[in-house]
């Protein structure tokens, strides 16, 4: 199977089909953007990572641009009720939404995605960027991933593992397909409750976004012993890649992502996206970044469009190769 890392080359090569046209022309004599203010749908809970993120450059693009950037939390049906209500909104750039990246479900028995977050809506730039992270017990006698998937293998019984959800599922999936592991996952609520149960000893490993991993591992509850980033991370200089672990091209990147409705001016499309950018290099917007195990990411639209693409593409076929259903 194609490598994560593989997808988003080839998606940079122009390898992959032209983008269909979604954005509109600069306007002829519109007014200054935004002249009301703007409702940024956040389609998940409070308090949750693409919750932070959007409030985060809300704040940022209110200063910049004159305006309110309402935060909207709207979660509920894995984040299809968000997110279709902007699909559906006017695409005058005043209601945006906040998306990350992973699996889109389908309704049971309709074959297909809710929605398609790449011909669906505008893909505007990305607010952040981090990778997976593979988690065993403070405690654990494994030092690293070659030690884990020996055990692994030794017990298949307890071959299992906590995630918080579909993304981290599937990252588990992907993980047992290049090991040749047989695997059971766990879901849990959250990240959080996935590695609450992995130091209860209730699973022998979790998967995580390093964010709900900080406290745990600062307090020596957990270890980190590979995350799927293409180099170690400024957080974890200690903690090696999958890669260097014995698992070549395993480079597997999620992002949170801001997106706008289809037909979006491309004038209005391109202020939003300088100004992400030009908040993404503040200093205080760094440190936050960071507080939560998240990196800014430079990409342009046309190239976070072909990593859309490419993320959709890779995930499909890892739920097809472990038979996991992407009906919710």
């Amino acid at each position: 199977m194609a490598s994560r890392r593989a997808l988003v080359a080839g998606a940079g090569l122009g390898l992959l089909p032209p983008l269909r046209p979604a954005l509109a022309q600069t306007r002829p004599g519109a007014p200054s953007y935004p002249d009301r203010p703007v409702r940024v749908v956040v389609p998940y809970a409070a308090g949750g990572g693409n919750d932070i993120l959007a409030r985060i450059y809300g704040q940022k693009l209110s200063e910049a641009l004159g305006q309110p950037f309402v935060i909207d939390n709207r979660p509920g049906a894995s984040a299809v009720i968000g997110t279709e209500s902007v699909i559906r909104a006017r695409p005058d750039g005043l209601t945006l939404l906040v998306h990350a990246s992973g699996p889109v479900l389908s309704e049971k028995g309709a074959g297909k995605p809710a929605y398609d977050l790449q011909s669906d809506l505008v893909p505007i730039a990305v607010l952040g960027a981090f990778p997976g992270m593979l988690l065993v017990r403070g405690d654990s006698p494994h030092r690293s991933v070659a030690d884990l998937v020996a055990w692994l293998r030794a017990n298949p019984a307890r071959a299992n593992y906590g995630t918080g959800g579909t993304g981290f599922q599937l990252l588990g999936a992907y993980f047992g397909q290049r090991a040749g592991l047989a695997l059971e996952n766990i879901v849990y609520r959250s990240s959080t409750e996935g590695i609450t149960a992995l130091i209860a000893d209730d699973v022998a490993f979790a998967l995580s976004d390093p964010g709900p991993a900080r406290a745990p591992v600062e307090g020596g509850r957990a270890r980190p012993l590979a995350v799927t980033a293409a180099r170690r991370m400024d957080a974890y200089p200690e903690v090696p890649t999958m890669v260097e672990a014995g698992f070549p091209d395993f480079v597997v990147d999620y992002w949170i992502g801001l997106f706008a409705p289809p037909g979006l001016p491309e004038d209005i499309l391109r202020r939003l996206h300088d100004e992400v950018r030009r908040a993404a290099a503040l200093p205080d917007v760094r440190q936050r970044l960071a507080l939560n195990s998240v990196e800014p990411d430079s990409r342009d639209p046309a190239a976070f469009a072909r990593a859309v693409r490419a993320n959709a593409a890779f995930w499909i076929d890892v739920a097809q190769r472990a038979g996991i259903s992407l009906e919710r």
